[in-house]
């Protein structure tokens, strides 16, 4: 059983099959952490809890000498009593004081797990996958409750957290922070993990040692952004790819967010994450609960590979969800970098009907389709189709592209409104913002408040209308831009700092409602490419558009970063013209294919344009990826070479039955003179045998994890190669 409670000693045992998380009721009734790591057998840890008296300015908890919050571990911690360290949950009551005192009341353990309301969150198939410890803890004096819910999946080697606040009281009370999970370790020997950027930019892999006071990561941008991505590990400081101890913490959330660690006086590492408390209260009135969102606690013996195909595990499997979960994707072709706003329905279909003679699977028309849509300057929010643009609409022309042996599929941006569009002059007020300020634009657009049931109602509709309109098969959902002037003119003054919350909740009902309604459509999610890549959108989208850039040499850097979480079925990776239209940089046909086939492969270039030669490439490229892909999308993934340390990258993927491996190798500078190279690979079966198909050659499996595959010379700067080898 993954839930195992010791009733002599009050000690809960939390097992995955590799991993022990345990925690203990003290005689006072707080909730002490004792610890989470590689699986042990002991559940009478007592020993680890420090009783003594560090300082005079320490101040002892219920006045009991050496008894001091402080300096205990907690599994959720308060504010204001005798812990002056960051909290998880800090409240306002009506006579303005912010300090609580909560203690543990009861428990119960159950198979299974239950669904979080109006949120993301994972599920089970079965209600065997997992078992649920739900623990209540109260502050008396003001009759709050918390309910702390771990879900232990054994097999997936996963332990998820959540926390929900209910007012039990007469008086409204005020959140402050409600965070998702708080972990206490008793020392700070660390690496802090983080996957930070910026447009085009997204994912870098920074890993830096932990530092005495705080460091963190947020968004305060009214989604996951950009900048930061809602997930950071600690890895201890000899921790590869590999070997070593790592813990992972990854939030299932596409709103504001906030993951810190704080290093106390005493080198003692607090890890947490949740919504980020910055611009944000939620009135709680009497008889009322919060929901926080749900964060995912992974902790590997073997490295960061461990930790990776641990999460990619889970996601795949117990986050995404629908019928396209474990179904292989097609390969697209996108019109946008080929046309952007500049097509009609004969150009569109010139395009589509050179993709079919490729090979390719689906079409997809982007931005311009809709209203009076040119250039980015209106429209958002008309969703009828410009039939000077598209003559005979949507129905005839995905039809026609049908006729061509394609799937359809369509862009959409529906949460957005530009000034100039008809939906915003009947209703200048369903967009966020604050009377007498200006509405701040970008790219001439403003954001619909997702706050309003009204606002809601109107997009399932609009959508709705257009996908039962024609054969759709596929929709790309974008959103570019982030929030200013946050304000909604139907949330009452006390309420106005739950927006960029309640946004989300409402994205999520539209999500939910839209996914219910069209289970055929494959949903790809996007955000500017890579603005809102993370868990929360997962649960309803099984992709996301990895990055709008698509230049070869950056994606290595971005595909890198985002392997680190979310599965290679989750990436959408094109090929696309040269010179690249992000950073101009002119790569080979070869190389864009190799580094597009490491997710959900396809082309963003207009291939009517191409040469013979080009165009016979591109079939082959088709037709090898139709082979691998699954062993691409759904396989195990494992990063050789570091792009960001190294100018030689390298991964690899392993399928799940272990048959086939692929292999892909980029040189991103040529280098004079090089020294031989010789690419060790891993994860393979060391005394079967591997033959790499087209060069009729045999090896061990222990040959090629410890001697190497030969990398025989590239010529030039941007070269690649990739191998498919086979078990014999």
């Amino acid at each position: 059983m993954g839930v195992l409670f010791n009733e002599k000693n009050n000690t809960f045992c939390l097992n995955t099959k590799k991993t022990s998380y345990i925690l203990k009721v003290l005689n006072s009734k707080h909730l002490d952490h004792l610890y989470w790591g590689k699986k042990i057998r002991s559940t009478n840890l007592d020993y680890v809890i420090r009783r003594r008296n560090w300082g005079s300015f320490l101040a002892n908890t219920d006045n009991e000498e050496n008894f001091m919050l402080e300096m205990t571990p907690q599994e959720y911690p308060g504010y204001g009593a005798t812990d002056l360290r960051s909290p998880a949950i800090e409240l306002q009551f009506e006579d303005g004081t912010t300090a609580t005192d909560f203690r543990y009341v009861s428990h119960k353990i159950y198979a299974g797990k239950n669904k979080l309301t109006g949120l993301p969150s994972t599920y089970v198939e079965d209600e065997k996958e997992a078992t649920t410890l739900e623990i209540v803890l109260k502050d008396t004096l003001k009759s709050v409750e918390i309910i702390l819910t771990y879900t232990v999946f054994e097999e997936f080697d996963v332990i998820t957290r959540n926390a929900k606040v209910i007012n039990t009281g007469n008086e409204d009370i005020k959140i402050l922070r409600a965070l998702s999970a708080s972990v206490d370790f008793n020392d700070d020997d660390f690496d802090m993990i983080q996957l930070s950027g910026a447009w085009a930019r997204e994912r870098d892999f920074i890993r830096q040692p932990l530092r005495s006071g705080s460091q963190s990561i947020e968004s305060r941008r009214g989604s996951s952004s950009h900048a930061q991505n809602p997930f950071i590990a600690l890895a201890r400081k000899n921790t590869t790819e590999t070997n070593g101890d790592i813990y992972g913490f990854s939030f299932v959330y596409s709103g504001n967010f906030l993951a810190n660690v704080e290093v106390d006086m005493y080198k003692n590492a607090r890890a947490q994450i949740g919504i980020n408390p910055f611009d944000f209260t939620w009135l709680l009135n009497s008889g009322e609960s919060f929901q926080t969102p749900e964060a995912v606690l992974v902790y590997s013996g073997e490295g960061m590979t461990g930790m990776s195909h641990i999460y990619h595990n889970i996601y795949g499997k117990r986050l995404a969800r629908g019928e396209h979960r474990d179904k292989i994707r097609p390969i697209l072709i996108n019109n946008w970098e080929a046309t952007y706003f500049d097509f009609n329905e004969n150009s569109i279909k010139s395009i589509a009907k050179e993709a079919s003679n490729l090979g390719m699977e689906l079409f997809v028309l982007d931005d311009g389709w809709f209203g009076k849509r040119n250039n980015d300057d209106c429209s958002l929010g008309d969703w009828i189709v410009n039939e000077e643009k598209i003559k005979g609409g949507l129905e005839k022309l995905a039809k026609e592209v049908n006729e061509m042996g394609l799937q359809f599929g369509l862009w959409f941006e529906p949460e957005m409104v530009c000034p100039v569009s008809d939906l915003y002059e009947a209703h200048p007020d369903w967009c966020i913002h604050i009377p007498g300020r200006t509405r701040s634009e970008a790219r001439m657009q403003l954001i619909l408040d997702l706050s309003r049931d009204d606002v809601c109602d109107y997009i399932i509709k609009a959508v709705s209308d257009v996908l039962s309109s024609a054969p759709i098969s596929y929709v790309k959902w974008d959103m570019n831009r982030n929030m200013t002037e946050i304000g909604s003119a139907k949330l009452t003054p006390e309420r106005q700092r739950e927006l960029t919350h309640r946004y989300m909740l409402g994205l999520y009902r539209i999500l939910e409602e839209l996914i219910t309604k069209f289970p055929h459509i494959l949903f790809e999610s996007c955000s500017g490419g890579g603005g809102r890549f993370d868990p929360g959108m997962l649960h309803y989208m099984p992709q996301t558009w990895t990055s709008d850039n698509t230049d070869s040499m950056e994606r290595l850097k971005i595909q890198y970063g985002t392997s680190l979480v979310y599965p290679n079925v989750s990436m959408g990776c094109h090929v696309s013209a040269i010179p690249n239209h992000q950073v101009h940089r002119m790569t080979p046909l070869n190389t864009r294919g190799v580094v597009a086939m490491s997710g959900n492969f396809g082309y963003e270039l207009d291939i009517t344009k191409l040469s013979n030669e080009e165009k016979s490439m591109i079939k082959e490229q088709v037709a090898v990826y139709k082979e691998i892909r699954e062993t691409i999308q759904f396989g195990d993934y494992y990063r050789l070479s570091n792009p960001f340390e190294n100018n030689d990258v390298a991964w690899m993927f392993i399928s799940k039955d272990s048959n086939e491996v692929v292999v892909s190798y980029v040189r991103q500078r040529a280098v004079p003179n090089p020294r031989f190279e010789s690419l060790k690979l891993v994860g393979l079966e060391e005394d079967a045998t591997y033959e790499i198909v087209g060069e009729d050659k045999v090896f061990f499996g222990d040959e090629l994890m410890y001697v190497g595959l030969n990398v025989e010379e590239l010529t030039g700067d941007y070269a690649a190669k990739m191998w498919v080898l086979r078990k014999v």
